[in-house]
């Protein structure tokens, strides 16, 4: 059968199992736009920035498991989507994304529109692409999907210059995929597994610190095994939310920079960590020559480049999650050795002493000012905790992460590396998209909004009934809190001096807007947005424009220094003492 190569293009999505593509247009893409036109397979979304595009992808491949598609032109369509390629790749989140170029015989010219796509993608994606004949098209597609969706997974750019999309040749669509020097998944060393089990039943002190890995390999069942076999506190990452559920008695909560009270202190006083999918970041970290001092550190990992990268790991397990935690699980099971049960219990009341000092309190007693926090709490209330819900990055992204309180994998969408504002109404999009019949709630700040606010009239377009809570301090609340902290409230920069009429803006692009001054409007405000099915909404809540993030690690220090709430009384570092 013979083709262009703009068909193959979309033929090939359809053959790897792709259903929703989001893109923009562009003179390079026209001979692919009109493919796929001809076409009822794939569907296009239409977005208003390319970035928003990336976006809507990424939150589609969260929520799903799915690679997301990306089709951008060439030029600023692709510069444009650098950002949102970006944040896949630092989360490790599978996408394609497809940038025409400008034709073969014009490349190095400065052609109009013209960038060279490889080169400016290289440090963000796992593998890229530069189609220059017409017969390779299919099987460039086919490893592009192989290489984003294993191992690691990761975002792959397919650059295809016009002429190339133009051309025709004879369909073939390759039955296997074979990439030389590219690494298969390998299986974990029985050996290693072995010395983990071990450490962990030897293991006074334990915690297990599950991060987005867990999330990326499917082992959320054989971590909860893992966690209530053992009876051992668990710790989750930002990215890791949901993998464990947060009401279970073994939870400690979140830790890191904004994690709870008791999860570091634990992390400081473990005499071992079993680290599942998880990356030793230096959010959760802190001061890497101070972290877990005591510890014995199990790092399991699909990506040898990870482990020991920032911290030393004494038992190294190089496999997938799922496969590995399946191997420990198994060999503990047989194992005639138990847990130390008077030392286990010890542990536990130690804990629980940290947990008794609510680490995540807040002052409610202002009846007139709305608290970020109880919006939250509320959202949860009202959605029975079963909402998806993205966020952007700074302290709206922090509460909803502390508050919301995920049982359910797959339902926290953020952008957790790189911390990209305008990251969660895009993403909404991709997840609303991908689950046309359930809650999506967008919880952002007034600075991350506008970012991409344009895709409010995407939203618009496609019927998409996303519920936007603004949490709106009139301040970029998180470089605020730092200037507070750090910087003897030098506020610059950092107070939004013209900020939009989000009601008659919402209503522009012809959705609902509320706005919500007072916090006894707050559930009912809730209510009725998420009562209207078929509606976008956009909720303005006018919060506290003081309120802080606690607790919180600064930058270099260790676990056991937290900024704690100003009423807060503990060995650690209260309030803003530390400047």
């Amino acid at each position: 059968m013979q083709l262009s190569g703009a068909d193959i293009l979309i033929k090939s999505l359809h053959e790897t199992g792709v259903e929703v593509v989001f893109g923009y247009p562009g003179g390079a893409a026209l001979h692919i736009y009109d493919a796929m036109y001809r076409q009822d397979d794939v569907k296009h979304y239409l977005v208003r920035h390319e970035q928003g595009a990336t976006h809507a992808a990424d939150g589609y491949a969260r929520s799903t498991g799915k690679p997301g598609v990306v089709l951008v032109t060439s030029g600023p369509g692709v510069t444009n989507a650098v950002t949102g390629i970006a944040t896949a790749y630092m989360d490790s989140i599978p996408m394609v994304v497809i940038s025409a170029q400008v034709m073969t015989p014009l490349i190095g010219g400065d052609a109009f529109q013209e960038v060279d796509a490889v080169g400016v993608t290289r440090p963000i994606v796992k593998h890229n692409f530069l189609i220059k004949n017409v017969d390779d098209v299919a099987a460039t597609m086919k490893k592009a999907f192989h290489i984003a969706t294993t191992g690691r997974p990761g975002p792959v750019v397919v650059d295809v210059p016009k002429d190339i999309t133009a051309q025709v040749t004879e369909y073939v669509w390759p039955e296997d995929v074979d990439i030389r020097s590219y690494p298969s998944t390998p299986d974990a060393d029985v050996n290693q597994v072995k010395k983990a089990v071990d450490a962990l039943l030897a293991s006074r002190r334990p915690v297990i610190y599950s991060g987005g890995g867990v999330l990326l390999s499917g082992a959320e069942e054989e971590l909860v095994e893992l966690v209530r076999l053992l009876g051992y506190p668990c710790t989750n990452t930002l990215m890791g939310l949901g993998a464990f559920p947060y009401d279970d008695p073994l939870f400690i909560g979140m830790l890191g920079m904004h994690g709870t009270y008791e999860s570091n202190m634990a992390m400081h006083d473990a005499d071992l960590i079993l680290s599942v999918g998880a990356r030793f970041d230096d959010r959760i970290t802190g001061e890497t020559s101070t972290f877990a001092p005591n510890a014995t550190i199990i790092h399991i990992d699909i990506d040898p480049a990870q482990i020991a990268k920032n911290i030393p790991t004494e038992i190294p397990v190089v496999g997938d999650a799922k496969q590995v935690l399946q191997a420990m699980l198994a060999r503990l099971r047989k194992a005639k050795a138990k847990p130390d049960a008077a030392a286990i219990k010890q542990w536990w009341k130690i804990i629980e002493a940290w947990q008794a000092k609510n680490s995540y309190a807040y002052d409610d007693s202002d009846i007139e000012v709305i608290k970020p926090q109880f919006v939250v709490q509320k959202l949860h209330e009202i959605t029975g905790g079963n909402a998806f819900v993205t966020s952007d990055v700074g302290q709206h992204q922090m509460f909803a992460a502390q508050f919301y309180g995920f049982n359910k994998t797959r339902r926290w969408i953020n952008s957790g590396g790189l911390g990209t504002m305008g990251f969660g109404l895009p993403s909404a999009m991709g997840v609303q998209v991908a689950h046309p019949d359930a809650d999506v709630a967008c919880v952002t700040g007034e600075g991350s909004i506008v970012m991409c606010i344009q895709e409010l009239s995407t939203c618009k377009q496609y019927d998409l009934p996303i519920k936007v809570i603004n949490l709106n301090n009139r301040y970029l609340g998180m470089v605020r809190q730092w200037q507070e902290f750090f910087y003897d409230r030098r506020y610059s920069n950092s107070y939004m001096d013209s900020i939009p009429d989000f009601v008659k803006l919402a209503e522009a692009y012809g959705h609902v807007g509320m706005q919500i001054t007072k916090p006894s409007d707050v559930e009912g405000a809730l209510k009725e947005a998420f009562a209207m099915k078929d509606r976008l909404v956009f909720m303005d809540f006018i919060t506290d424009q003081k309120e802080n993030v606690y607790p919180m690690i600064a930058a270099g220090k260790p676990h056991n220094e937290m900024h704690m709430r100003p009423d807060f009384e503990s060995g650690g570092k209260a309030g803003n003492e530390e400047k």
